[in-house]
């Protein structure tokens, strides 16, 4: 499938405000996955230089720097990118991998480490016995299960037992509080199945991106997904054979043509998709606008 996205950010100044260095994580990589055909940053007042760099995950960042003051700052990224649907991760998936609890290889193991221990403290368990809880027979006992459908069943849980509340106010809530509430954004509840995957050995990945919401097409008859018009944000599962496997928790998908990623990193406060400052007095800060639109134009 191919896509056009915009995404404009717009911030509204009532005052002259001087405007410091800004960095951007907008542009998606170039990979097997996704092809970007191509991929325009404008920008409004006008840099006085922008420097493309990659970050420690292999991530694209435009590092903006500006020589002026100005009452609004607008951030325009437009991408023309082609989606390709992943392989059936259980035609690939190694068979000493099928069930858990599995192991990693020697080689794995040395590259996935810092991804599969939990980062969150959890004195008393909760995260592990929630993720544990899928484990466990009729009987109480735990058991090994198929790992796919494990992945699938905690993605179900999540999309059907916890309340999607949009939220404006950035950052992500810990996976305790995702646990404790029953509620969150999408990058809540991909935290916190990160760390309930990390419970059952798997190593996780965040990923920051958006979502194609077919349901939007003129004439269409396809299910609305959650989060469309809006930044996204699910996990990526390493399994043995099968590579980073995307999934969904928002969406219980965990198939991954309609998700479209831009950041992949450790935690949620790494894939910021803009981050700045600037020097203004209090009260000068009028709040900002975002548009997000994504078209099929396949």
């Amino acid at each position: 499938m191919r896509f056009l996205l915009r995404h404009t950010t717009t911030y509204n100044y009532a005052n002259p405000v001087t405007l410091g260095r800004h960095r951007l994580m907008l542009r998606p990589r170039d990979s097997h996955e996704m092809k970007l055909h191509d991929a325009t940053l404008m920008i409004d007042p006008l840099p006085s230089q922008i420097v493309w760099q990659y970050d420690v995950f292999g991530n694209s960042i435009a590092l903006v720097d500006f020589d002026c003051q100005a009452t609004t700052l607008t951030i325009e990224s437009t991408l023309d990118v082609e989606r390709f649907a992943f392989v059936d991760a259980n035609a690939l998936l190694s068979d000493h991998a099928r069930h858990l609890p599995l192991a990693y290889s020697a080689d794995e193991i040395r590259d996935l480490a810092g991804l599969q221990e939990r980062h969150v403290v959890d004195p008393e368990h909760e995260v592990d016995l929630w993720a544990k809880t899928f484990l466990a027979t009729a009987e109480g006992t735990t058991t090994t299960k198929e790992t796919l459908s494990l992945i699938k069943e905690i993605a179900g849980s999540i999309k059907d037992n916890f309340a999607y509340i949009p939220r404006d106010i950035y950052g992500t809530q810990s996976p305790l509080e995702t646990l404790h509430g029953g509620s969150g954004t999408c990058r809540d509840f991909a935290y916190f199945m990160m760390e309930a995957m990390r419970s059952v050995g798997l190593a996780a990945r965040f990923v920051s991106g958006y979502i194609y919401d077919a349901a939007q097409d003129p004439g269409s008859n396809a299910v609305g997904v959650i989060g469309g018009g809006a930044t996204h944000a699910w996990l990526q599962v390493y399994l043995p054979g099968a590579g980073w496997t995307h999934v969904d928790p928002t969406n219980a998908l965990t198939s991954d043509i309609e998700l479209i990623p831009v950041a992949i990193v450790r935690e949620p406060h790494q894939a910021s998709p803009i981050q700045g400052s600037i020097e203004a007095f209090p009260g000068d800060t009028l709040g900002m606008v975002v548009d997000i639109s994504i078209t099929n134009h396949a």
